[in-house]
């Protein structure tokens, strides 16, 4: 064997030779493949065709989609609808409209099949219209996900909503207890919840404030629930915080038809117990129907000391005819949460990972102690009032109003606090001033939040027109108090250390248009105003003067166009 060059070509040639035979065995190969994929490709090319109506009249814009698949489908402005590449086999459609019964039509196809779809009319109204202004439709060019009531009840094992919303995309929740049962937060497409409008049943659910939502004051609220909707991003507009990050819309339970009553129980891990009992009146004398829930809630939390013990309750009266609905929903909740939010220091995370401080102090004899009751006890209470009703077919009006109430405290141990920052005279003991004291201090919340919401929807064939708007005020009394003390010298239990209010007029006017361009082609438009009056009075816990006043005006506009690409792809 020579060395060098020579014999590496002469050790490359062969292989040479192998790789090209390899080459063209492949190339006969995939299109070997190619051809028997464009054979059954072409045999499997099935297409659907049809029409949706009701009472002898197509219906635009009517939901079509195959169970057990992502294809799905708005009839066009003629109430017509097209399936293309479907392979043969058995197929279920579900077919729906504000205001008719769905109707499942199950279909053999084995080859290309037009049919006619005829929707009945609800006897009563349906429920859907109360919150028609606030979600997204099939049209409509935003991001969104909706959850149904069989969904949400397969998932409620008594944890707090974002826990329930987890699985939904870009949507990331935490627990501060470590078991998703009291205080939660979340975030979706890396937003925080001060900038995600929630709204139950139209209603804005946000601190007024803060902005934030707290679902620990309305535990098992999914027991209640009929669907949700969550927006991804900039959202439809509506009351309440601005939906720069998401939207979620919930809609409380829809009408039952039929009496039924309801206990369920589920209990897991970290003394972790649900109870619920649920009723219904049915429909009686075909108008009128109640519905009632009680709910409590126990868990010793993951994280040390992180007790929760949640209770609910929510009772809906309507009554129901052919073109009206007038609802009462009021529903309430109170917690009792130790205090978890801290978090654990990442120097203890690999040898505690349930280390909880709040609470800690240090007694007389040098002994790391815990308070017993460093807890957030808060009570919130909600009362909305319904109206929708249909002039015709085409037009339709809603108006709410709402009223909220919230009171309750955080209860706080303060070792060594100074007693100048409660405003405390520093007493003398055995003739030498005190500086310093251990102390209990509750910080207070009393709040009312209260306003109106109104909404008109014209729709025919080719567009859709929404414009809306509301009305609220937010009365926030916030205050402190010092309810026991190792040194407190002459001052009374119950002192107050610090007050201030907050006052904010919230009013806000939208219009919406929807327009069908052309087939599988929507133009969208959203426009909104929004006025904020905003006024602080008094001081803060930390002593600072906080009194001020601001006034916003914000212009929203939103432009966008919806595009049918595929059955199955959206644009």
């Amino acid at each position: 064997v020579s060395t060098g060059v020579g014999s590496a070509k002469e050790n490359f040639l062969p292989h040479w030779l192998v790789l090209t035979n390899i080459y063209f065995k492949m190339k006969r190969l995939f299109w070997g493949i190619l051809l028997q994929f464009i054979v059954f490709t072409t045999i499997g090319q099935i297409k659907l065709s049809g029409i949706v109506t009701a009472q002898n009249e197509p219906l635009t814009g009517a939901s079509i989609t195959i169970d057990n698949t992502m294809y799905g489908l708005s009839t066009r402005p003629d109430g017509t609808f097209e399936f293309r590449n479907l392979k043969p086999g058995d197929y279920v459609l579900t077919v729906s409209y504000i205001g008719f019964i769905p109707e499942k039509v199950k279909l053999i196809l084995d080859s290309d099949k037009r049919i006619t779809i005829e929707l009945k009319p609800k006897v009563i109204m349906t429920e859907e219209v109360m919150v028609a202004a606030s979600v997204a439709k099939n049209t409509t060019p935003v991001a969104f996900q909706n959850i149904k009531k069989q969904e949400i009840a397969g998932q409620n094992l008594g944890q707090d909503m974002p826990y329930l919303m987890q699985l939904s995309p870009s949507f990331v929740s935490t627990s501060d207890a470590g078991t998703g049962i009291g205080y939660t937060s979340f975030r979706i497409r890396g937003t925080d919840m001060n900038r995600i409008n929630v709204a139950i049943n139209g209603i804005p659910l946000n601190d007024a404030e803060s902005h934030g939502t707290w679902f620990v004051d309305q535990p098992d609220m999914a027991s209640s629930l009929d669907n949700i909707q969550i927006q991804r991003g900039v959202g439809t507009s509506a009351n309440g915080a601005g939906a720069f990050g998401a939207t979620i819309n919930m809609q409380t339970s829809t009408l039952q038809p039929a009496a039924y009553a309801e206990y369920n129980t589920a209990f897991g891990s970290f003394n972790t117990f649900k109870n619920t009992v649920m009723a219904g009146t049915g429909l009686i004398d075909g108008k009128f129907a109640v519905d009632t829930r009680l709910s409590k809630l126990t868990s010793s939390g993951y994280i040390d000391r992180a007790d929760a013990d949640l209770r609910s309750f929510f009772v809906s009266a309507g009554y129901f005819s052919s073109n009206t609905i007038l609802k009462a929903v009021v529903f309430a909740g109170s917690e009792n949460t130790y205090q978890a939010w801290n978090g654990v220091p990442s120097d203890l995370l690999e040898s505690n990972r349930t280390y909880n401080s709040a609470g800690e102090y240090t007694d007389q004899n040098g002994l790391v102690k815990y308070y017993e009751n460093q807890v957030d006890d808060y009570l919130q209470s909600h009362y909305q009032l319904h109206f929708s009703h249909a002039f015709n077919k085409k037009l339709k009006l809603n108006l709410s109003a709402h009223f909220t109430h919230g009171k309750g405290f955080y209860e706080n141990y303060d070792e060594n606090a100074d007693l100048a920052g409660y405003q405390i005279p520093p007493p003398e003991i055995e003739r030498v001033k005190t500086e310093t004291s251990d102390i209990v201090n509750r910080k207070w919340l009393d709040n009312n939040f209260y306003g109106t919401a109104y909404s008109l929807n014209y729709r025919n064939n080719m567009s859709d027109f929404t414009f809306g708007g509301g009305y609220s005020v937010y009365d926030g009394n916030h205050f402190g108090k010092v309810i026991w003390g190792q040194y407190l010298g002459n001052i009374e239990p119950n002192h107050d250390w610090y007050r201030s209010t907050g006052l904010k007029n919230d009013f806000n006017v939208f219009a919406r248009y929807n327009y069908i361009l052309m087939d599988k082609l929507n133009l969208f438009a959203d426009l909104q105003y929004r006025h904020i009056n905003y006024s602080i009075d008094g001081i803060d816990n930390d002593l600072r003067n906080i009194t001020q006043v601001h006034l916003f005006d914000f212009f929203n506009p939103k432009i966008g166009a919806f595009c049918q690409l595929q059955q199955n792809q959206d644009l």
